[in-house]
């Protein structure tokens, strides 16, 4: 399996393709790592440095990609944060082109914008962006449920209510859901949820909420279940495996004391998932 990642890129710590890459190889997967910016770490300490990478310039590196021919053989797109307008618009028109070369490529889409906690922490523009011009050429998205709500005009707390915010996700384009952080109000406490919704049915899984924040998770998690989801086309297992790995590699970077992932260290959870919660059928 190929996938193009078109993400952010770090030196110190794990976030956007530094964050993907690696699982993903670690299971098998060939990566094509486009960056959109390359800083020194990632935004939430306050400073970096670095440069943001100009669209016009991402894209380039995308042709020069096309150009050795390997568009027929890639798999999948996956793209994370959009830090601008522009790479949207690269973003989407190199969809259309490996589309084109192989029409069995899927493109899955983290629409990141924010989180219930902190809300909308991306420029203006990306929010109405995603939801008009990118998440409708998705396959898969991968949002919270803040910004699920956010994508669909809607609220959603309940088991109930999440499948029909995901639902109308799905009536804009993308045929796969996976809501990343369910936290219904009825749910025991001390768990978080994550849940999947595609045309043969919907899923949920629960695990320990544990204390902690950790920058880049999402990006693991969009690209684990990319690969996996392309690999066997069944929701439920990719769920399964999906959360297995990224619970582990929590569950290790909270023991380790560390702020940033404990990416490397967690690599067996990647390769072979311990599927130790769950996955149940609600729909």
């Amino acid at each position: 399996m190929k996938i193009l990642s078109i993400q952010s890129a770090v030196a110190y710590g794990h976030v956007g393709n530094s964050a993907a890459v690696f699982p993903l190889q670690r299971i098998g997967v060939e990566v094509l790592p486009v960056y959109t910016v390359n800083f020194s770490n990632h935004t939430g300490y306050g400073a970096w440095r670095g440069p943001l990478i100009s669209p016009a310039d991402v894209s380039d590196v995308i042709t020069g990609i096309e150009d050795r021919g390997v568009f027929a053989d890639i798999d999948a797109v996956l793209s994370g944060y959009q830090g601008s307008e522009g790479i949207a618009d690269v973003i989407v028109d190199a969809v259309a082109r490996v589309k084109a070369a192989n029409p069995s490529a899927i493109y899955a889409c983290d629409p990141v914008m924010g989180n219930a906690k902190s809300g909308c922490f991306v420029a203006p523009a990306i929010p109405e962006l995603l939801r008009e011009r990118v998440v409708p050429v998705a396959d898969i998205i991968t949002p919270n449920q803040f910004e699920l709500g956010f994508l669909t005009g809607t609220e959603p707390r309940t088991i109930a209510e999440t499948l029909d915010s995901a639902d109308a996700a799905r009536a804009m384009g993308p045929r796969t859901v996976l809501v990343t952080s369910v936290e219904r109000p009825d749910r025991e406490e001390g768990t978080i949820e994550m849940m999947v919704v595609d045309d043969a049915g919907a899923w949920i899984v629960q695990t320990p909420l544990l204390p902690m924040k950790a920058n880049g998770s999402g990006d693991v998690t969009a690209a684990l279940f990319t690969a996996h989801y392309r690999a066997t086309g069944d929701a439920a297992e990719a769920l399964a495996r999906t959360t297995s790995s990224v619970f582990d590699l929590l569950e290790l970077t909270h023991r380790s004391g560390e702020r940033e992932l404990q990416l490397v260290q967690a690599q067996e959870s990647y390769a072979h998932p311990k599927l130790q919660f769950p996955v149940r059928q609600v729909r």
